[in-house]
């Protein structure tokens, strides 16, 4: 009788350390949260492979001069060996990242007028021009300016005495699905110079960049399992490149339209961010809040209409 209630006592014991796993405020999964960590990804047809995005909890697709697109990268549940190739900084990273806190923000470098800009915002400026070679390492079987790869040790040494915030929720609820979706088998989302393809594959978004499958350098298919396709106003900003071109700025602060992607169907819906320190809620067109998948998560900030195959019936 005594070893039936030790028993029960020890599998009460284990059933509630179960069930209270952490959970990632960034992608549902089981794991804890940590420190919020930015990083700039190149995302041309020559920065790819890319290295370390599928450990990512948040990818944002942003436009740049152009019409061609850059990724930023947001971890927090797992910092990868080597993350890259590292690209420079744009006006639209400032509002996009405050909504985390006070993050850790890794680039290549940025314009010169947009520098003290960059410097004076909510964020840790971990820039390459001022930061250790030791953290922003060079890829000898890259060519330049698609070489820049960064350290995910030196990544932990160099913010472990910094406050940097911590993960937590930015408005987005993970669990299953409750609203009503239209069953696709894929959706291309266009940029005046470049386009990606989400196709559900049964688990995830397979993603395809300009035509080509999305892989890493280690082999791992890119394939999120929320695809969150986010209408924005873009306008040109002030700031501009070397040779001229215009750098857009992506407007995250506001409401507009979108459609959420998961478990093969999309949902149309509106999104909601007051200001800066707020997070982006995402409503269906009754309302009510939609439940993202658990996994990571990618974000396409983008100003044109997408372009849905509709599911084939099965027989």
């Amino acid at each position: 009788m005594r070893s039936r209630y030790i028993y029960l006592i020890a599998l009460s014991l284990l059933l509630t350390a179960c069930g209270n796993k952490p959970v990632s405020s960034l992608s549902g999964k089981a794991a804890p949260d940590g420190p919020v960590i930015a990083v700039k990804i190149d995302d041309t047809d020559e920065a790819h492979p890319q290295i370390g995005i599928d450990k990512a909890d948040i990818v944002y697709i942003e436009q740049v001069e152009g019409g061609l697109v850059r990724l930023a990268t947001i971890f927090s549940t797992e910092i990868p060996d080597a993350i890259g190739p590292v690209r420079s900084a744009r006006i639209s990273d400032i509002d996009l990242l405050s909504q985390f806190g006070k993050v850790a923000f890794f680039y290549s470098g940025a314009q010169s007028k947009f520098l003290p800009v960059l410097r004076q915002a909510n964020l840790f400026d971990l820039g390459a021009e001022h930061e250790s070679p030791k953290l922003y390492t060079r890829d000898k079987s890259r060519i330049a300016p698609f070489d820049m790869v960064l350290s995910g040790i030196e990544i932990k040494n160099r913010i472990k005495d910094l406050d940097v915030a911590k993960a937590s929720s930015i408005g987005w609820n993970f669990g299953k699905l409750k609203n009503i979706g239209t069953a696709i088998d894929s959706v291309k989302i266009k940029w005046p110079a470049a386009n990606y393809v989400a196709k559900w594959n049964g688990a995830g978004w397979q993603l395809f960049h300009n035509g080509k499958i999305d892989v890493t350098s280690d082999g791992i298919n890119l394939a999120p399992a929320t695809f969150v396709i986010q209408k924005v106003v873009i306008t040109d900003s002030i700031y501009h490149d070397k040779v001229g071109g215009v750098t857009p700025f992506s407007a995250t602060i506001g409401e507009g339209k979108g459609w959420i992607l998961r478990d093969g169907v999309a949902i149309a819906a509106t999104w909601n961010r007051p200001n800066e320190s707020s997070g982006t809620t995402w409503s269906d067109v009754k309302g009510a809040p939609i439940n993202f998948a658990k996994g990571q998560v990618w974000v396409a900030l983008t100003d044109q209409d997408p372009e849905f195959t509709a599911a084939v019936p099965k027989k």
